[in-house]
């Protein structure tokens, strides 16, 4: 399978440095750019599109509900129009820093609770994909890839847009093809190998397994991969040799 790499970037703020973005960049595909709502800010925006033109890395904008506090992690009661509006000032915000560098935003990725929300409620995501539509069409959505990408598909036609899927490289997945609650046992795969023994299952037999076992075949467009600590920029490392060679094996 191709499958890109893509990683939240850009979520530093001010003088406060998060993440290792700058090692990251050249093993990745594509970077997930905060806009300002729950990181980030104008200079840091700024760097990142330097960062991700000078390496051949596709940008996506990664938007959230406005909760710098809470790094966009908590739900918030928003309209539907407030949500049409944040989404275009964030993608706007981005767009016009890519046009500096002749470049552009060609896909879109909510961030946190934002993107927990659009897989929960229809509304949310029809919200999303009107957003993308009164703004670009050929910016792509990213969702996360599960047994209803069908009827995702089918929503997206409506506002003519397209979708990327997404799965992950560090979470565990229920039988239903859904990613297993973080508060559960056994959510967040924090072994090293058994990470990439995920990824190397999806890159070679296209499927990953349940946390009972059972063998998923799930789309996937894109793997995502988070890189805030040391130990994540080895793993990316390994994925990217992975992703370009799957006879590769972790040491």
């Amino acid at each position: 399978m191709n499958i890109k790499l893509n990683c939240d970037m850009g979520e530093s703020f001010g003088i406060y440095t998060m993440g290792f973005d700058e090692q990251i960049m050249p093993y990745i595909d594509m970077a997930n750019l905060a806009c300002g709502f729950h990181a980030s800010d104008p200079v840091t925006m700024h760097r990142s599109i330097k960062s991700a033109v000078a390496h051949g890395v596709e940008i996506g904008v990664h938007p959230s509900y406005p909760d710098l506090v809470g790094f966009g992690r908590r739900n918030m009661a928003c309209s539907n129009e407030e949500i049409v509006s944040l989404i275009l000032y964030q993608l706007g915000a981005l767009e016009a820093l890519c046009q500096s560098y002749g470049t552009k935003v060609s896909y879109l990725k909510p961030h946190g609770a934002l993107y927990n929300s659009m897989m929960q409620d229809e509304e949310i995501f029809k919200s999303i994909a009107k957003a993308i539509s009164k703004y670009d069409v050929s910016i792509k959505l990213m969702i996360l890839s599960s047994s209803k990408n069908i009827y995702y598909e089918t929503l997206a036609k409506k506002y003519g847009i397209t979708l990327l899927f997404e799965l992950f490289a560090d979470r565990a997945y229920t039988d239903e093809g859904f990613l297993l609650a973080r508060q559960k046992k056994g959510a967040v795969i924090t072994d090293t190998k058994r990470v990439f023994k995920q990824v190397k299952r999806l890159l070679t037999k296209g499927n990953i397994k349940s946390i009972s076992g059972k063998k998923l075949k799930l789309k996937a467009d894109t793997l995502c991969v988070h890189g805030d600590n040391q130990s994540a920029l080895e793993l990316i490392k390994a994925l990217a040799r992975l992703r370009d060679d799957s006879t590769y094996k972790l040491c």
